[in-house]
């Protein structure tokens, strides 16, 4: 099976840039050890300060859907819902150079 690559926009509330931050610092050391984890990396844009990216990349879709149900993403979920300025956009990634 072909590995699955996501990206993921998180956009903070004013003032909520430092809890977004450490929420999702946390939950990327927890998704990294998670089954079927090929990479996980956090970023906040230098242009837009308190939009968070996520870059991802899972061994398959089995491994991502695990990702999205478990209890690490469900509990970060719940803490970051008061800080968030709208819902993730997700993005799932399909290469046009191959």
């Amino acid at each position: 099976m072909a590995e699955i690559k996501l990206v993921a926009t998180l956009i903070s509330k004013d003032g909520s840039g430092e809890a977004v931050r450490e929420i999702l610092t946390g939950l990327t050391a927890k998704s990294r050890a998670e089954n079927g984890c090929v990479a996980y990396e956090l970023y906040e844009s230098a242009a837009a300060p308190g939009t968070f990216i996520t870059i991802e990349v899972w061994a398959d879709q089995e491994a991502l859907d695990g990702h999205m149900r478990g209890l690490n993403l469900k509990f970060a979920a719940a803490a970051l819902r008061a800080h968030l300025d709208g819902a993730p956009a997700l993005h799932p990634l399909i290469a046009v150079d191959a």
